[in-house]
């Protein structure tokens, strides 16, 4: 059976965080919980989930401000790349620039290994996706990816962030993402779902014919 995903669109940025759970022994791992932990620790409740893992595509505010209390309530281990452990030094400079409250962040935060990682009797693929962020992960299922900022629909991550670097993202989409094949659902970190295909054929940035920025 498929891993089960939910979409729980969060916070004032269209911020969308996931929970991906086996639906054989319900053990669940949340993905970028950024903000209205209330929402997402409600949702895990509801269907009955036990959370073994919260994972971090990349280190930026509104990726990972909710963490400690999703985690305090849940459970689970937080796991994030070692390439974006540094980013929290700044994570509290990183979310007043965009007018956000100080948050605090779980004081054991473990790093994020590439490669296949469980989930009950399910699995996610974790590859380095970086351009948006040094440490930028993506996680790859059966058919679907969860790309955190790095790929929208019809649309981008942005590089002008500390870290970022255009000719890494470009990298990152044309000779990673876009090989996973064009049926491969795409669920973003902000906005709708979309697929490579949609995106290989007609992303403005990286699509067929596209001009770098």
């Amino acid at each position: 059976m498929p891993l089960v995903h939910h979409t729980l669109p969060v916070g004032p940025l269209g911020n969308n965080a996931y929970v991906l759970a086996c639906p054989e022994t319900r053990e669940a791992v949340v993905v970028d919980p950024g903000f209205e932990p209330d929402t997402i620790v409600g949702a895990v409740r509801g269907a009955g989930l036990t959370v073994t893992l919260i994972l971090l595509t990349h280190g930026h505010y509104d990726h990972v401000a909710a963490v400690r209390e999703v985690r305090a309530a849940l459970g689970g281990e937080c796991r994030m790349h070692a390439a974006d452990r540094a980013m929290m030094d700044t994570f509290n400079a990183q979310g007043m620039a965009l007018g956000f409250p100080p948050a605090l962040l779980p004081d054991d935060m473990h790093d994020l290994a590439l490669g296949r990682l469980a989930i009950g009797r399910q699995h996610v693929d974790v590859i380095h996706t970086p351009g948006h962020s040094p440490g930028h992960v993506t996680f790859v299922g059966d058919g679907d990816i969860w790309s955190g900022d790095v790929l929208f629909a019809g649309s981008v991550g942005r590089t002008d962030l500390a870290g970022g670097s255009w000719l890494d993202l470009e990298r990152t989409i044309r000779e990673t993402l876009f090989p996973l094949g064009d049926h491969v659902r795409v669920h973003p970190g902000h906005g709708p779902e979309t697929t490579i295909g949609r995106e290989r054929r007609t992303n403005p940035f990286v699509g067929k014919g596209a001009l770098a920025p």
